[in-house]
């Protein structure tokens, strides 16, 4: 039978969560929001990308394209998308560093290897994982785990 201390334990987690998920969900609607522009020398082209790297919108603010021979415009039309896009992924290394850890920081900026980043195992506490082998929890495990559930959810105590 499920102790009450496990149970404590079980909605805690859950709790934590629904918090963890709604905050996700408005980290990605700020995601979403994210554009940046850049303007190419003597106002050739201008462009706007999203976040993503998605063009939003290409504009020609003067003639001075006319007067470029196609692989010169395309070169700057190119460099150009490259400004906007870097400026965007810093916007959002910025977001998103406020948001989560270090070292996802480090991964949305691409600087951190994911493989390396991400436990092949989730980290839970171990009142879970026991419960998860063997169906039924450690009442030792459980009773301790209640005073313990923020700091080993947090990652900084938990087990792999």
């Amino acid at each position: 039978m499920v102790t009450a201390d496990f149970s404590q334990v079980v909605d805690g987690l859950f709790e934590q969560y629904r918090a963890r998920r709604a905050k996700a969900t408005g980290l990605q609607q700020k995601i979403r929001e994210i554009s940046a522009s850049a303007t190419a020398p003597r106002q050739v082209v201008r462009v706007t990308v999203t976040a993503q790297g998605e063009v939003r919108a290409v504009e020609f603010p003067v003639g001075a394209y006319r007067r470029m021979p196609a692989p010169e415009l395309a070169e700057v039309l190119m460099s150009t998308l490259a400004e906007a896009r870097d400026k965007a992924r810093a916007e959002l290394a910025d977001l998103v560093s406020a948001e989560v850890s270090p070292e996802f920081a480090r991964l949305v900026r691409g600087d951190a290897d994911a493989g390396q980043l991400l436990p092949a195992e989730p980290m839970m506490p171990a009142v879970v994982r026991e419960y998860l082998r063997s169906g039924r929890p450690d009442s030792q495990l459980a009773a301790v785990a209640l005073p313990d559930l923020g700091s080993s959810l947090g990652g900084e105590s938990g087990e792999r």
